[in-house]
Protein backbone atom coordinates (compact mmCIF):
# COMPACT_ATOMS: atom_id res chain seq x y z
CA UNK A 1 0.00 0.00 0.00
CA UNK A 2 2.78 2.43 1.12
CA UNK A 3 4.28 1.79 -2.26
CA UNK A 4 1.19 2.80 -4.45
CA UNK A 5 1.09 5.44 -2.39
CA UNK A 6 4.79 6.42 -3.24
CA UNK A 7 4.22 5.66 -6.51
CA UNK A 8 1.47 7.97 -6.94
CA UNK A 9 2.84 11.39 -5.60
CA UNK A 10 5.94 10.90 -8.23
CA UNK A 11 6.20 12.02 -11.39
CA UNK A 12 5.80 9.75 -14.54
CA UNK A 13 9.79 10.48 -15.56
CA UNK A 14 10.71 9.58 -11.48
CA UNK A 15 8.37 6.69 -11.27
CA UNK A 16 9.88 4.81 -14.23
CA UNK A 17 13.00 5.22 -12.92
CA UNK A 18 12.31 4.64 -9.50
CA UNK A 19 11.37 1.36 -11.15
CA UNK A 20 14.29 0.73 -13.48
CA UNK A 21 16.33 0.67 -10.33
CA UNK A 22 14.51 -2.56 -9.04
CA UNK A 23 16.36 -5.14 -11.19
CA UNK A 24 15.31 -8.69 -10.90
CA UNK A 25 18.26 -11.09 -9.30
CA UNK A 26 20.62 -11.75 -12.10
CA UNK A 27 20.86 -15.66 -13.04
CA UNK A 28 24.73 -15.72 -13.01
CA UNK A 29 24.68 -14.18 -9.90
CA UNK A 30 22.76 -16.87 -8.15
CA UNK A 31 24.67 -19.76 -10.02
CA UNK A 32 27.92 -17.89 -8.72
CA UNK A 33 26.80 -18.15 -5.28
CA UNK A 34 26.41 -21.79 -5.58
CA UNK A 35 30.11 -22.04 -6.97
CA UNK A 36 29.15 -22.71 -10.67
CA UNK A 37 30.65 -20.43 -13.04
CA UNK A 38 28.56 -20.81 -16.35
CA UNK A 39 25.16 -22.23 -16.95
CA UNK A 40 24.91 -25.74 -17.43
CA UNK A 41 21.24 -25.61 -18.58
CA UNK A 42 21.62 -23.00 -21.85
CA UNK A 43 21.94 -25.38 -24.35
CA UNK A 44 19.80 -28.62 -25.42
CA UNK A 45 21.36 -30.07 -28.15
CA UNK A 46 24.56 -32.33 -28.06
CA UNK A 47 25.23 -31.59 -31.44
CA UNK A 48 26.69 -27.58 -30.58
CA UNK A 49 26.15 -28.22 -26.49
CA UNK A 50 30.43 -27.28 -25.84
CA UNK A 51 29.08 -28.12 -22.23
CA UNK A 52 28.63 -31.73 -23.35
CA UNK A 53 31.42 -31.87 -25.84
CA UNK A 54 34.08 -30.46 -23.47
CA UNK A 55 33.44 -32.30 -20.52
CA UNK A 56 30.18 -34.64 -19.91
CA UNK A 57 31.14 -36.68 -23.04
CA UNK A 58 33.99 -38.25 -20.75
CA UNK A 59 32.02 -38.63 -18.03
CA UNK A 60 28.43 -38.62 -18.38
CA UNK A 61 27.01 -41.70 -19.65
CA UNK A 62 23.33 -43.71 -19.83
CA UNK A 63 22.96 -46.61 -17.74
CA UNK A 64 22.92 -48.73 -21.21
CA UNK A 65 26.55 -47.14 -22.20
CA UNK A 66 28.84 -50.66 -22.29
CA UNK A 67 25.81 -52.36 -23.87
CA UNK A 68 25.20 -49.73 -26.89
CA UNK A 69 29.57 -49.05 -27.58
CA UNK A 70 30.43 -53.05 -26.81
CA UNK A 71 34.19 -54.29 -27.53
CA UNK A 72 35.26 -52.40 -30.59
CA UNK A 73 37.67 -54.98 -31.36
CA UNK A 74 34.58 -56.67 -31.79
CA UNK A 75 32.51 -54.65 -33.71
CA UNK A 76 28.75 -55.76 -33.19
CA UNK A 77 25.33 -54.07 -33.55
CA UNK A 78 23.18 -51.93 -31.17
CA UNK A 79 20.04 -50.82 -32.46
CA UNK A 80 18.65 -48.08 -29.86
CA UNK A 81 15.18 -46.54 -29.68
CA UNK A 82 14.50 -43.16 -28.15
CA UNK A 83 12.45 -40.37 -28.15
CA UNK A 84 13.31 -36.71 -29.12
CA UNK A 85 15.79 -35.66 -26.70
CA UNK A 86 16.47 -38.33 -24.61
CA UNK A 87 20.65 -38.29 -25.79
CA UNK A 88 20.48 -40.40 -29.07
CA UNK A 89 22.66 -37.96 -30.34
CA UNK A 90 24.92 -37.65 -27.34
CA UNK A 91 25.08 -41.02 -27.27
CA UNK A 92 26.45 -41.55 -30.57
CA UNK A 93 28.90 -38.49 -30.03
CA UNK A 94 30.14 -40.23 -26.77
CA UNK A 95 30.76 -43.54 -28.82
CA UNK A 96 32.55 -41.08 -32.11
CA UNK A 97 34.97 -40.07 -29.16
CA UNK A 98 35.70 -43.25 -27.37
CA UNK A 99 36.23 -44.54 -30.96
CA UNK A 100 38.99 -41.98 -31.63
CA UNK A 101 40.76 -42.57 -28.07
CA UNK A 102 40.49 -46.41 -28.72
CA UNK A 103 42.43 -45.98 -32.11
CA UNK A 104 45.20 -43.61 -30.52
CA UNK A 105 45.50 -46.20 -27.96
CA UNK A 106 45.90 -49.28 -30.22
CA UNK A 107 47.20 -48.31 -33.77
CA UNK A 108 47.91 -51.58 -34.84
CA UNK A 109 44.26 -52.96 -34.46
CA UNK A 110 42.02 -49.73 -35.48
CA UNK A 111 38.21 -49.36 -36.06
CA UNK A 112 37.67 -47.63 -38.99
CA UNK A 113 34.71 -44.95 -38.44
CA UNK A 114 31.87 -44.04 -40.99
CA UNK A 115 29.68 -41.35 -39.24
CA UNK A 116 26.44 -42.07 -41.46
CA UNK A 117 24.24 -39.27 -40.31
CA UNK A 118 23.66 -36.50 -43.35
CA UNK A 119 21.03 -38.08 -45.39
CA UNK A 120 20.35 -35.21 -47.09
CA UNK A 121 22.90 -35.82 -50.00
CA UNK A 122 21.96 -39.06 -50.88
CA UNK A 123 18.35 -38.39 -50.87
CA UNK A 124 18.32 -36.11 -53.30
CA UNK A 125 21.36 -37.78 -55.79
CA UNK A 126 18.87 -40.51 -55.58
CA UNK A 127 15.47 -38.03 -56.05
CA UNK A 128 17.58 -37.08 -59.44
CA UNK A 129 18.29 -40.53 -60.67
CA UNK A 130 13.79 -40.89 -60.23
CA UNK A 131 12.73 -38.67 -62.26
CA UNK A 132 10.87 -35.12 -61.16
CA UNK A 133 7.49 -36.89 -60.88
CA UNK A 134 8.76 -39.52 -58.52
CA UNK A 135 10.51 -36.55 -56.12
CA UNK A 136 7.34 -34.44 -55.56
CA UNK A 137 6.03 -37.28 -53.81
CA UNK A 138 8.62 -38.59 -51.22
CA UNK A 139 6.48 -41.80 -50.22
CA UNK A 140 6.66 -43.17 -54.11
CA UNK A 141 10.48 -42.42 -53.60
CA UNK A 142 11.41 -43.67 -50.35
CA UNK A 143 9.41 -46.99 -51.67
CA UNK A 144 12.05 -47.42 -54.56
CA UNK A 145 14.62 -46.99 -51.84
CA UNK A 146 16.76 -50.48 -51.27
CA UNK A 147 19.47 -51.92 -49.04
CA UNK A 148 21.59 -51.57 -51.56
CA UNK A 149 21.34 -47.82 -51.65
CA UNK A 150 21.95 -47.82 -48.24
CA UNK A 151 25.81 -49.82 -48.77
CA UNK A 152 26.07 -47.58 -51.78
CA UNK A 153 25.91 -44.26 -49.11
CA UNK A 154 27.97 -46.20 -46.47
CA UNK A 155 30.57 -47.16 -49.37
CA UNK A 156 30.42 -43.38 -50.68
CA UNK A 157 31.57 -42.02 -46.80
CA UNK A 158 34.05 -44.47 -46.32
CA UNK A 159 35.94 -44.32 -49.60
CA UNK A 160 35.70 -40.77 -49.61
CA UNK A 161 37.07 -40.67 -46.14
CA UNK A 162 40.02 -43.18 -47.14
CA UNK A 163 40.95 -40.85 -50.15
CA UNK A 164 41.18 -38.05 -48.09
CA UNK A 165 43.23 -39.64 -45.71
CA UNK A 166 45.91 -40.96 -48.26
CA UNK A 167 46.02 -37.73 -49.94
CA UNK A 168 46.11 -36.24 -46.84
CA UNK A 169 50.33 -35.93 -46.75
CA UNK A 170 50.29 -34.78 -49.81
CA UNK A 171 48.08 -31.77 -49.55
CA UNK A 172 49.35 -29.01 -47.33
CA UNK A 173 45.75 -27.40 -47.30
CA UNK A 174 43.93 -29.89 -45.62
CA UNK A 175 43.40 -30.44 -41.97
CA UNK A 176 45.85 -32.04 -39.93
CA UNK A 177 42.95 -32.75 -36.95
CA UNK A 178 42.59 -36.64 -36.74
CA UNK A 179 38.92 -37.93 -36.44
CA UNK A 180 40.20 -41.75 -35.93
CA UNK A 181 40.49 -42.77 -39.14
CA UNK A 182 44.07 -40.94 -40.17
CA UNK A 183 46.28 -43.74 -42.04
CA UNK A 184 49.94 -44.96 -41.13
CA UNK A 185 52.28 -43.52 -43.94
CA UNK A 186 54.20 -46.93 -43.18
CA UNK A 187 51.36 -48.94 -44.38
CA UNK A 188 49.86 -46.82 -46.95
CA UNK A 189 53.63 -47.55 -48.49
CA UNK A 190 53.23 -51.31 -48.44
CA UNK A 191 50.37 -51.94 -50.50
CA UNK A 192 51.00 -53.52 -53.44
CA UNK A 193 49.69 -53.40 -57.30
CA UNK A 194 46.38 -54.98 -57.00
CA UNK A 195 45.39 -53.08 -53.43
CA UNK A 196 46.44 -49.82 -55.24
CA UNK A 197 44.43 -50.96 -58.00
CA UNK A 198 41.00 -51.98 -55.78
CA UNK A 199 41.44 -48.98 -54.27
CA UNK A 200 41.36 -46.69 -57.13
CA UNK A 201 38.33 -48.73 -58.70
CA UNK A 202 36.49 -47.97 -55.24
CA UNK A 203 37.01 -44.51 -55.88
CA UNK A 204 35.90 -44.59 -59.24
CA UNK A 205 32.56 -46.25 -58.54
CA UNK A 206 32.40 -43.91 -54.58
CA UNK A 207 34.54 -41.27 -54.11
CA UNK A 208 32.21 -38.21 -54.03
CA UNK A 209 34.76 -35.50 -52.64
CA UNK A 210 33.89 -31.68 -54.19
CA UNK A 211 37.29 -30.88 -53.04
CA UNK A 212 38.58 -30.68 -57.20
CA UNK A 213 37.68 -32.42 -60.34
CA UNK A 214 36.50 -36.45 -60.61
CA UNK A 215 39.44 -36.82 -62.97
CA UNK A 216 41.95 -34.82 -61.33
CA UNK A 217 41.46 -36.38 -57.92
CA UNK A 218 41.47 -39.76 -59.39
CA UNK A 219 45.08 -39.23 -61.18
CA UNK A 220 46.51 -37.53 -58.07
CA UNK A 221 45.58 -40.71 -55.92
CA UNK A 222 46.87 -42.83 -58.48
CA UNK A 223 49.98 -40.87 -58.73
CA UNK A 224 50.26 -41.12 -54.83
CA UNK A 225 49.80 -44.71 -55.08
CA UNK A 226 52.70 -45.80 -57.67
CA UNK A 227 49.82 -46.63 -59.94
CA UNK A 228 50.45 -47.46 -63.52
CA UNK A 229 49.94 -49.93 -65.92
CA UNK A 230 51.22 -49.09 -69.72
CA UNK A 231 49.43 -52.32 -70.87
CA UNK A 232 46.67 -50.38 -70.82
CA UNK A 233 47.27 -48.89 -73.80
CA UNK A 234 48.67 -51.34 -76.00
CA UNK A 235 45.58 -51.42 -77.77
CA UNK A 236 44.94 -47.68 -78.39
CA UNK A 237 48.78 -47.12 -79.69
CA UNK A 238 48.33 -50.70 -81.44
CA UNK A 239 45.34 -48.81 -83.56
CA UNK A 240 47.49 -45.72 -84.25
CA UNK A 241 50.28 -47.62 -85.48
CA UNK A 242 47.98 -49.83 -88.04
CA UNK A 243 46.35 -47.07 -89.07
CA UNK A 244 49.73 -45.59 -89.81
CA UNK A 245 51.39 -48.56 -91.72
CA UNK A 246 48.22 -49.14 -93.61
CA UNK A 247 47.98 -45.80 -94.70
CA UNK A 248 52.04 -45.65 -95.72
CA UNK A 249 51.61 -49.12 -97.44
CA UNK A 250 48.30 -48.16 -99.58
CA UNK A 251 49.53 -44.68 -100.33
CA UNK A 252 52.92 -46.09 -101.58
CA UNK A 253 51.13 -48.64 -103.50
CA UNK A 254 48.92 -46.25 -105.07
CA UNK A 255 52.03 -43.95 -105.88
CA UNK A 256 53.51 -46.70 -107.46
CA UNK A 257 51.14 -48.01 -109.29
CA UNK A 258 51.69 -46.18 -112.50
CA UNK A 259 49.77 -47.37 -115.89
CA UNK A 260 51.67 -47.04 -119.56
CA UNK A 261 49.40 -43.67 -119.69
CA UNK A 262 50.49 -42.45 -116.14
CA UNK A 263 47.15 -43.06 -114.31
CA UNK A 264 47.21 -44.72 -110.94
CA UNK A 265 44.79 -47.03 -110.03
CA UNK A 266 42.36 -46.37 -107.26
CA UNK A 267 41.20 -49.97 -107.17
CA UNK A 268 42.85 -50.88 -103.70
CA UNK A 269 41.94 -47.74 -101.23
CA UNK A 270 39.03 -48.66 -100.47
CA UNK A 271 40.73 -51.14 -98.28
CA UNK A 272 41.88 -48.34 -96.26
CA UNK A 273 39.68 -47.85 -93.93
CA UNK A 274 38.54 -51.62 -94.16
CA UNK A 275 41.76 -52.53 -92.39
CA UNK A 276 41.92 -49.44 -89.84
CA UNK A 277 39.11 -50.53 -88.42
CA UNK A 278 39.89 -54.35 -88.29
CA UNK A 279 43.39 -52.43 -86.69
CA UNK A 280 41.18 -50.39 -84.16
CA UNK A 281 38.57 -53.19 -83.37
CA UNK A 282 40.48 -54.32 -79.88
CA UNK A 283 40.69 -50.53 -78.63
CA UNK A 284 36.90 -50.04 -79.16
CA UNK A 285 35.61 -53.56 -77.35
CA UNK A 286 37.29 -52.12 -74.92
CA UNK A 287 36.25 -48.95 -75.28
CA UNK A 288 32.51 -50.11 -75.69
CA UNK A 289 32.85 -52.01 -72.99
CA UNK A 290 33.73 -49.73 -70.48
CA UNK A 291 31.31 -47.16 -71.99
CA UNK A 292 28.35 -49.55 -71.21
CA UNK A 293 30.03 -50.24 -67.38
CA UNK A 294 30.31 -46.50 -66.77
CA UNK A 295 26.55 -46.25 -67.68
CA UNK A 296 25.72 -48.79 -65.35
CA UNK A 297 27.59 -46.79 -62.20
CA UNK A 298 25.67 -44.09 -63.51
CA UNK A 299 22.21 -45.67 -63.50
CA UNK A 300 22.30 -47.84 -60.79
CA UNK A 301 24.73 -46.08 -58.30
CA UNK A 302 21.41 -44.07 -57.28
CA UNK A 303 23.15 -41.68 -54.35
CA UNK A 304 25.98 -40.79 -55.74
CA UNK A 305 26.95 -38.45 -58.41
CA UNK A 306 28.61 -39.74 -61.45
CA UNK A 307 29.25 -38.89 -65.15
CA UNK A 308 29.24 -41.43 -67.38
CA UNK A 309 32.09 -39.71 -69.53
CA UNK A 310 34.30 -39.19 -66.44
CA UNK A 311 33.99 -42.52 -65.08
CA UNK A 312 34.72 -44.24 -68.63
CA UNK A 313 37.66 -42.49 -69.30
CA UNK A 314 38.90 -43.69 -65.91
CA UNK A 315 37.86 -47.28 -66.59
CA UNK A 316 40.09 -46.85 -70.09
CA UNK A 317 43.36 -46.87 -67.79
CA UNK A 318 42.80 -50.32 -65.91
CA UNK A 319 43.83 -53.61 -68.42
CA UNK A 320 40.72 -55.34 -69.60
CA UNK A 321 41.75 -58.80 -68.03
CA UNK A 322 42.02 -56.83 -64.77
CA UNK A 323 38.96 -55.23 -65.47
CA UNK A 324 36.98 -58.57 -66.10
CA UNK A 325 37.15 -60.43 -62.73
CA UNK A 326 36.58 -56.96 -60.44
CA UNK A 327 33.06 -55.86 -58.68
CA UNK A 328 31.65 -52.67 -59.91
CA UNK A 329 28.03 -51.11 -58.41
CA UNK A 330 26.45 -51.32 -61.94
CA UNK A 331 23.77 -53.89 -61.27
CA UNK A 332 20.47 -53.09 -59.34
CA UNK A 333 21.59 -56.39 -56.65
CA UNK A 334 23.15 -56.20 -53.14
CA UNK A 335 25.47 -58.99 -54.28
CA UNK A 336 28.15 -56.80 -56.23
CA UNK A 337 28.16 -54.26 -53.02
CA UNK A 338 28.86 -57.48 -50.61
CA UNK A 339 32.07 -58.16 -52.49
CA UNK A 340 32.62 -54.37 -52.50
CA UNK A 341 32.34 -54.22 -48.97
CA UNK A 342 34.54 -56.95 -48.49
CA UNK A 343 37.14 -55.44 -50.52
CA UNK A 344 36.48 -52.35 -48.38
CA UNK A 345 37.24 -54.02 -45.58
CA UNK A 346 40.27 -56.15 -46.87
CA UNK A 347 41.81 -52.70 -47.83
CA UNK A 348 41.82 -51.48 -44.30
CA UNK A 349 42.83 -54.36 -42.84
CA UNK A 350 45.92 -53.84 -44.67
CA UNK A 351 46.15 -50.41 -43.10
CA UNK A 352 45.71 -51.29 -39.61
CA UNK A 353 41.55 -51.10 -39.22
CA UNK A 354 40.51 -54.73 -38.04
CA UNK A 355 37.28 -53.51 -38.29
CA UNK A 356 34.60 -51.15 -39.28
CA UNK A 357 31.76 -49.34 -37.22
CA UNK A 358 28.54 -47.13 -39.06
CA UNK A 359 27.06 -44.46 -36.80
CA UNK A 360 23.75 -43.58 -38.16
CA UNK A 361 21.80 -40.89 -36.29
CA UNK A 362 19.46 -38.17 -37.18
CA UNK A 363 16.90 -40.05 -39.18
CA UNK A 364 14.23 -37.58 -38.47
CA UNK A 365 15.91 -34.84 -39.74
CA UNK A 366 15.79 -35.10 -43.82
CA UNK A 367 14.00 -32.98 -45.87
CA UNK A 368 12.20 -35.76 -47.03
CA UNK A 369 11.45 -37.45 -44.37
CA UNK A 370 10.08 -34.77 -42.00
CA UNK A 371 10.32 -36.13 -38.99
CA UNK A 372 7.12 -38.38 -40.26
CA UNK A 373 7.07 -42.01 -38.79
CA UNK A 374 5.88 -43.60 -41.74
CA UNK A 375 8.38 -42.19 -44.34
CA UNK A 376 11.14 -42.82 -41.63
CA UNK A 377 10.14 -46.63 -41.13
CA UNK A 378 10.44 -46.49 -45.57
CA UNK A 379 13.78 -45.14 -45.32
CA UNK A 380 15.32 -47.22 -42.41
CA UNK A 381 13.74 -50.65 -42.70
CA UNK A 382 15.74 -51.91 -45.91
CA UNK A 383 18.82 -51.20 -43.74
CA UNK A 384 17.37 -53.72 -40.87
CA UNK A 385 18.45 -57.03 -43.23
CA UNK A 386 20.66 -59.65 -40.46
CA UNK A 387 23.08 -60.52 -43.24
CA UNK A 388 24.35 -56.61 -43.53
CA UNK A 389 23.84 -56.29 -39.51
CA UNK A 390 25.74 -59.37 -38.51
CA UNK A 391 28.22 -58.91 -41.70
CA UNK A 392 32.02 -59.85 -40.19
CA UNK A 393 34.05 -57.33 -39.10
CA UNK A 394 30.91 -54.62 -39.50
CA UNK A 395 29.30 -53.08 -36.97
CA UNK A 396 26.17 -50.49 -36.80
CA UNK A 397 25.19 -47.72 -33.98
CA UNK A 398 21.84 -46.90 -35.10
CA UNK A 399 19.80 -44.65 -33.27
CA UNK A 400 16.33 -44.52 -34.31
CA UNK A 401 12.92 -42.68 -32.88
CA UNK A 402 10.81 -44.76 -30.66
CA UNK A 403 8.10 -44.39 -33.29
CA UNK A 404 9.98 -47.00 -35.13
CA UNK A 405 10.30 -49.33 -32.46
CA UNK A 406 6.36 -49.81 -31.87
CA UNK A 407 6.17 -50.10 -35.67
CA UNK A 408 8.16 -53.36 -35.76
CA UNK A 409 6.13 -55.12 -33.55
CA UNK A 410 3.60 -54.18 -36.19
CA UNK A 411 5.70 -55.58 -39.06
CA UNK A 412 5.03 -58.70 -40.65
CA UNK A 413 6.60 -62.02 -40.57
CA UNK A 414 8.90 -61.63 -43.30
CA UNK A 415 10.23 -58.68 -42.11
CA UNK A 416 11.33 -60.11 -38.58
CA UNK A 417 12.75 -63.21 -40.54
CA UNK A 418 14.91 -60.42 -42.69
CA UNK A 419 15.87 -58.45 -39.84
CA UNK A 420 16.04 -60.90 -37.20
CA UNK A 421 15.75 -58.31 -33.99
CA UNK A 422 16.33 -61.15 -32.07
CA UNK A 423 19.54 -61.43 -32.89
CA UNK A 424 20.55 -57.86 -32.86
CA UNK A 425 21.82 -55.47 -29.81
CA UNK A 426 18.14 -53.58 -29.43
CA UNK A 427 17.55 -51.22 -26.77
CA UNK A 428 13.63 -51.09 -27.30
CA UNK A 429 13.34 -47.87 -24.81
CA UNK A 430 15.99 -45.15 -24.42
CA UNK A 431 14.67 -43.76 -21.35
CA UNK A 432 16.05 -42.23 -17.91
CA UNK A 433 15.45 -43.00 -14.16
CA UNK A 434 14.98 -40.19 -12.09
CA UNK A 435 18.21 -40.97 -10.48
CA UNK A 436 19.83 -41.25 -13.31
CA UNK A 437 18.63 -38.03 -14.76
CA UNK A 438 19.66 -36.33 -11.07
CA UNK A 439 23.33 -38.03 -11.99
CA UNK A 440 23.47 -36.19 -15.32
CA UNK A 441 22.24 -33.12 -13.94
CA UNK A 442 25.13 -33.17 -11.04
CA UNK A 443 27.91 -33.67 -13.71
CA UNK A 444 27.04 -30.89 -15.57
CA UNK A 445 26.67 -28.56 -12.53
CA UNK A 446 30.23 -30.10 -11.91
CA UNK A 447 31.49 -29.16 -15.52
CA UNK A 448 30.04 -26.04 -15.52
CA UNK A 449 31.59 -25.11 -11.49
CA UNK A 450 34.31 -23.02 -10.30
CA UNK A 451 37.83 -24.65 -9.66
CA UNK A 452 37.87 -26.08 -6.65
CA UNK A 453 33.71 -26.18 -6.62
CA UNK A 454 31.58 -29.31 -6.54
CA UNK A 455 27.97 -28.28 -6.37
CA UNK A 456 25.03 -30.49 -6.24
CA UNK A 457 21.46 -29.97 -7.36
CA UNK A 458 19.73 -30.75 -4.32
CA UNK A 459 21.76 -27.11 -3.11
CA UNK A 460 20.23 -25.31 -5.50
CA UNK A 461 16.26 -26.11 -4.01
CA UNK A 462 15.26 -25.21 -0.27
CA UNK A 463 15.00 -27.91 2.42
CA UNK A 464 10.76 -27.64 1.64
CA UNK A 465 11.89 -29.44 -1.53
CA UNK A 466 12.74 -33.30 -0.63
CA UNK A 467 15.17 -35.25 -2.89
CA UNK A 468 12.62 -37.81 -3.65
CA UNK A 469 10.39 -35.41 -4.82
CA UNK A 470 13.24 -34.03 -7.03
CA UNK A 471 13.51 -37.76 -8.23
CA UNK A 472 10.12 -38.15 -8.86
CA UNK A 473 9.69 -34.98 -10.74
CA UNK A 474 13.15 -35.82 -12.68
CA UNK A 475 11.77 -38.35 -13.86
CA UNK A 476 8.10 -37.13 -14.94
CA UNK A 477 10.11 -35.27 -17.66
CA UNK A 478 11.51 -38.39 -19.47
CA UNK A 479 14.62 -37.26 -21.31
CA UNK A 480 17.54 -35.03 -20.52
CA UNK A 481 16.39 -32.10 -23.23
CA UNK A 482 12.83 -31.57 -21.03
CA UNK A 483 14.81 -31.68 -17.74
CA UNK A 484 17.54 -29.18 -18.92
CA UNK A 485 14.67 -26.69 -19.94
CA UNK A 486 12.91 -26.73 -17.14
CA UNK A 487 15.66 -26.30 -15.32
CA UNK A 488 16.42 -23.13 -16.75
CA UNK A 489 12.80 -21.97 -16.34
CA UNK A 490 12.72 -22.70 -12.74
CA UNK A 491 16.55 -20.65 -12.21
CA UNK A 492 14.64 -18.09 -14.34
CA UNK A 493 11.38 -17.66 -12.70
CA UNK A 494 12.71 -17.55 -9.39
CA UNK A 495 15.35 -14.98 -10.41
CA UNK A 496 12.45 -12.62 -11.35
CA UNK A 497 11.00 -12.75 -8.41
CA UNK A 498 13.67 -11.75 -6.52
CA UNK A 499 16.59 -8.89 -6.85
CA UNK A 500 19.81 -7.91 -6.34
CA UNK A 501 19.82 -5.88 -3.31
CA UNK A 502 17.49 -8.15 -1.48
CA UNK A 503 18.46 -11.97 -2.97
CA UNK A 504 17.23 -15.42 -1.72
CA UNK A 505 19.81 -17.98 -2.95
CA UNK A 506 17.44 -21.23 -2.45
CA UNK A 507 14.80 -21.60 -4.77
CA UNK A 508 11.23 -22.84 -2.75
CA UNK A 509 9.09 -25.60 -3.38
CA UNK A 510 6.02 -23.64 -4.45
CA UNK A 511 8.12 -22.16 -7.29
CA UNK A 512 9.43 -25.46 -8.25
CA UNK A 513 6.03 -27.07 -8.51
CA UNK A 514 4.54 -24.46 -10.17
CA UNK A 515 6.94 -24.44 -12.63
CA UNK A 516 6.96 -27.96 -13.40
CA UNK A 517 3.03 -28.29 -14.04
CA UNK A 518 2.85 -25.44 -15.89
CA UNK A 519 5.88 -27.09 -18.20
CA UNK A 520 4.18 -30.69 -18.05
CA UNK A 521 1.13 -29.21 -19.81
CA UNK A 522 2.95 -27.42 -22.21
CA UNK A 523 4.62 -30.97 -22.81
CA UNK A 524 1.44 -32.18 -23.75
CA UNK A 525 -0.09 -29.52 -25.78
CA UNK A 526 3.57 -30.67 -27.99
Amino acid sequence: MSFLIAATLLTPRLFWSFLSDIDPLNTQSFLEHHGIARNPFAEEDAQTDPVFKQHCIQNAYHPAWDKVYGDPTEPATAIIFGPKGSGKTAMRLQVDRHLVHFNAQNPDGRVYIIRYDDFNPFLDHFCERLGRRASRKPEKALDAWRLWDHMDAILCLGVTELVDQVLLESDTHRPKADNGNRIDTAKLSKLDRNDARDLLLLAASYDQSTSSTFSGRFEQLRKRLGYANWTSSLDFWFAIVWCVLVVGVFGWLFWASVDDEGVRTWNWLWFIPVLCFFGKLPYLIRWCRNQFAAMGIHRHMRVGKRETSSVRKVLMQFPAKELASQPLPRYDRTDDRYELLRKFQSLLGRLGFDGVIVLMDRVDEPHMTGGKPELMRRFVWPLLDNKLLKHPGLGFKLMLPEELYRDTERETREFHERARLDKQNVIPAFSWTGESLYDLTRSRMIACAAEGKHPDPKELFDDSLSYERMLTAFESLRVPRHLFRFLYRVLAEHCNQFTDAAPKYKIDASTFETSLAVYVREMERV
